[in-house]
């Protein structure tokens, strides 16, 4: 899996790493030493089959995902909550003076930008910080602000006068709990009683030692070891235990063993706080293993809706005839923003090299960047420097933004079995026609099997694709502007 070999690398960036004390103000500097290695992995693999372009990094994406949101998602989704007691009343809040926070805490929240509560924070916060603690899955995607939830609760139970760790949080790769750290740098800026460690591997302590620090935060092999090979942390003592990204967790081997590990360790008596951002049955039996008797936040799911998307299809006879039927309406597209979508990161570097020659500015998100680089053609993209995007499935899943009204399928998308795949058909255009505002989506179709795959999808979402004629762009440039 590509997971595998990503955090493969990541293990031995970490294992090469000279024994350092990290401190919360270089975490940039192991990011970005960390991502070197993934970015190589990712290189190393070049000459293997076009399919493993289709293979998600999960760990790679969510890590994306964190260094491109400047803000919350505006999420229309509703959340669902089933309660382990259903008796019991069910509380949220619309402001966070209704948590009653220490000040210091509300002080560093609303230092951070947030003004008032997200989705998920009305509902998750209340049960975090309840008396008696209470445990909790959520589902919770990328940019919702799950992240300053669980790390606000676990600021919220630390007592700074007992010096020895009392809140655990294992995340799956060595980036993502520096992440995390700087959530907490951030949060706890007007609290520097609370002291925070990472259990990373590189970090190496002097056999023998107790840490002092309260919370801690790394990755789920060397969070077993310090509990129980090193004995650094008394796992009978810890209060909260935050299990985050769980999806990724467990698409990484042995991660999922490592974690019920150290879960068995903790006291009853310890909160446990388990997030994923999607509920998988393999994610759903992990989470009811790690979490005895817990409350649920689920997102309903959000029906997207095509109504507000224009639908054509370009009929050609070849990959060559599809770029010039693109180059024919290049001129149109960039009106507004536009993404085009390629099966595979080859394609995508084909066609935005030959957009290239023919003098078409654009740019391109491939597999093959470091995630720093990613970030930084999206940040293009989005602040409107590029007008044109070309990508494939992997890299733009997950990404909004706002402004692109025309999205391009260069290649229809298909499973490994080369049937449609629907519900990426539906990713796809879904990032145009987005809040009520018209968007466009251009099929390029270039033989009868994907004559075929595009009618399969008219009959799946029951709505036509109409075709277009290339020389009449008048239709495009009256919804792309």
């Amino acid at each position: 899996m590509a997971t595998d070999s990503w955090a493969q690398a990541v293990d031995e960036q970490e294992a090469a790493a000279e024994s350092v004390n990290i401190k919360l103000d270089n975490t940039t500097a192991y990011a970005k030493d960390s991502s070197n290695a993934a970015a190589k992995s990712e290189t190393e693999g070049e000459n293997k089959s076009a399919e493993d372009d289709d293979k998600e990094d999960k760990a790679a994406q969510s890590l994306l995902n964190k260094l491109i949101r400047n803000n919350l998602v505006n999420t229309t989704n509703q959340v669902e909550v089933l309660q382990k007691d259903p008796n019991s009343p069910l509380y949220s809040v619309k402001s966070f003076e209704e948590l009653r926070l220490k000040p210091q805490l509300l002080q560093g929240v609303y230092a951070m930008g947030f003004n008032r509560p997200s989705k998920i924070q009305e509902t998750a916060l209340p049960m975090m910080l309840a008396e008696p603690p209470q445990n909790l899955i959520a589902q919770s995607q990328s940019g919702t602000g799950k992240t300053a939830a669980f790390v606000l609760a676990m600021l919220s139970h630390v007592d700074p006068n007992n010096k020895y760790p009392q809140c655990l949080c294992v995340s799956p790769t060595y980036e993502l709990a520096l992440q995390t750290g700087k959530v907490i740098e951030q949060m706890g800026k007007y609290y520097p009683e609370v002291k925070l460690v990472y259990a990373i591997r590189g970090n190496k302590l002097q056999r023998g030692m107790k840490l002092q620090e309260h919370i801690v935060i790394g990755t789920p092999g060397t969070m077993l070891d310090w509990c129980s090979k090193f004995k650094f942390i008394d796992p009978k003592k810890i209060k909260v235990f935050v299990l985050d990204e769980a999806d990724v967790m467990i698409a990484t081997q042995g991660h999922q063993d490592q974690s019920i590990r150290i879960q068995r360790m903790l006291p009853k008596s310890c909160q446990m706080l388990l997030f994923s951002a999607t509920f998988e049955e393999s994610v759903w039996n992990f989470a009811q293993r790690i979490v005895p008797d817990p409350n649920i936040i689920k997102l309903k799911r959000e029906e997207e809706t095509l109504d507000t998307i224009k639908q054509y299809y370009v009929l050609c006879n070849c990959k060559e005839e599809k770029f010039q039927a693109l180059c024919n309406i290049y001129g149109a597209i960039t009106i507004a923003q536009a993404m085009i979508f390629c099966h595979t990161r080859k394609t995508a570097g084909w066609l935005a090299g030959e957009l290239s020659r023919e003098g078409h500015q654009v740019a391109l998100l491939s597999g093959e960047m470091q995630v720093e680089q990613r970030a930084a053609v999206i940040e293009r993209f989005r602040d409107g420097k590029e007008k044109v995007l070309v990508t494939t499935n992997v890299c733009a899943r997950g990404i909004d933004v706002e402004q692109v009204s025309v999205v391009i399928n260069f290649d229809l998308p298909v499973d490994k079995d080369g049937n449609p795949d629907n519900e990426t058909y539906l990713h796809r255009i879904g990032r145009t026609g987005r809040f009520g505002k018209r968007g466009l989506a251009i099929n390029m179709v270039d033989s009868k099997m994907s004559m075929n795959i595009l009618h399969r999808i008219q009959e799946h979402f029951n709505k036509k694709i109409e075709k277009l004629d290339t020389d009449d762009l008048d239709e495009i440039e009256k919804i792309a502007s």
